[in-house]
């Protein structure tokens, strides 16, 4: 017999696999969305993952919890809207313009970013192996730049725009379901003006493209809010050390995706590259396991 224990951790196992899994396969699902550009998939993005987490809110009577956010904590969640549309963007036009491997770097890279900003806003310390892996990433991100004859601008969009979001996510004291659904709520009317605006232009691809490619702008909703909701069922089951582990299925996922699938280039400097960030992430991970296995068990 499992104990009720065991079953936690199983189903945590598993909500994280949905997340992670589900993440890593957006782009095979966001070029489907073209001709529509990636401004407008995100205004699409934001609408009906609103409707959706709405829908959500008022299923799990949560509706009264939007009566006690504070000034302070409505702040917060407008910073992680406007944070969370950014990675989005950011994201939709790498995967939609063969950029995927650039996409999978930033989300190798997003763990140690959020080590700096914990550095940075926290005042964490850092210990010897943390510094080790966050030297062996910056040289990595050096050796890409030089690859690329500049920064590698989208993968670091897309981990400082996450790690910051994590940052805030980390002091909002609200439920994550109706904290995703505020943070979409919250960019909704820029998204429905945008998108009127594109329509009245005659630009507005949603419904110029038939039934099919509609179903697929609004199914973009319900693809961005359930892993989202997956995940925040993850934390709540998981030691951070396994989700954090987890977290590489993604970008593992995405790499894949993009040199097997979209063929994108991928030079001898590049794989130099990856292959240093690996390395970071390697003693990273292996540091927070040893320090995790050092930890004296809670009592349950």
């Amino acid at each position: 017999m499992t104990t009720p224990k065991q079953d936690t951790k199983t189903s945590g196992l598993l909500y994280g696999i949905g997340a992670y899994g589900s993440w890593g396969l957006f782009p095979a699902f966001f070029p489907l969305l073209k001709p529509a550009g990636a401004l407008e998939v995100l205004a699409h993005r934001i609408i009906w993952t609103t409707v959706l987490m709405a829908g959500v809110v008022v299923a799990m009577r949560k509706l009264s919890d939007l009566r006690s956010i504070t000034g302070r904590t409505w702040l917060l969640l407008l910073c992680a809207s406007a944070l969370v549309s950014a990675n989005w963007v950011i994201f939709i036009f790498a995967v939609s313009n063969g950029h995927v491997v650039d996409a999978a770097l930033g989300y190798f890279i997003n763990p140690l970013i959020s080590v700096l900003l914990g550095v940075l806003i926290f005042r964490e310390r850092l210990n010897r192996a943390q510094v080790v892996a966050v030297l062996i990433a910056l040289a990595a991100v050096i050796l890409l730049g030089i690859e690329v004859g500049g920064p590698p601008i989208i993968a670091l969009g897309l981990a400082s725009t996450f790690g910051l979001y994590g940052v805030v996510k980390k002091v909002v004291p609200t439920d994550p379901r109706v904290s995703v659904g505020v943070e979409a709520a919250i960019a909704a009317p820029f998204a429905i003006a945008y998108i009127v605006v594109l329509q009245l232009g005659g630009h507005g691809q949603f419904a110029s493209n038939g039934p099919g490619h509609m179903a697929l702008m609004m199914l973009s909703g319900p693809i961005t809010a359930i892993p989202l909701l997956f995940f925040a069922a993850a934390a709540q089951r998981l030691p951070l050390v396994t989700l954090g582990l987890l977290m590489y299925l993604n970008p593992a996922m995405q790499m894949t995706w993009g040199v097997l699938v979209a063929h994108e280039p991928m030079p001898p400097a590049r794989w130099a590259g990856f292959a240093l960030i690996w390395l970071a992430l390697l003693v990273f991970s292996g540091d927070a396991l040893r320090r995790a296995r050092q930890a004296p068990a809670t009592p349950s």
